[in-house]
């Protein structure tokens, strides 16, 4: 299943905003920003992170690849399902 890199960003964005901010817009971090570093995820929040990704990309995500280069920031996770789904 894919999708256009944009979408892929849009998704991780509402994911982060809806999922684990519960809406709360005032926190949202930036594209860039840490999640981890920004108080938006912990370790129970990258399990869902990773379920969000695998279900709505349909990639799996190796354990090999539950790194900060590719999990911790919207524009990491994007670029991941994006390399992935290439």
């Amino acid at each position: 299943m894919s999708t256009s890199a944009t979408g892929v960003h849009d998704r991780v964005r509402e994911f982060v905003l809806d999922s684990l901010l519960l809406g709360d817009a005032s926190r949202m971090p930036s594209d860039s920003e840490s999640l981890l570093e920004s108080g938006v995820i912990d370790s129970t929040g990258i399990l869902e992170l990773i379920e969000f990704i695998e279900e709505a990309f349909g990639v799996h995500v190796a354990d090999g690849e539950t790194v900060p280069e590719n999990l911790d920031g919207i524009d990491r996770v994007a670029a991941y399902v994006t390399r992935k789904q290439a």
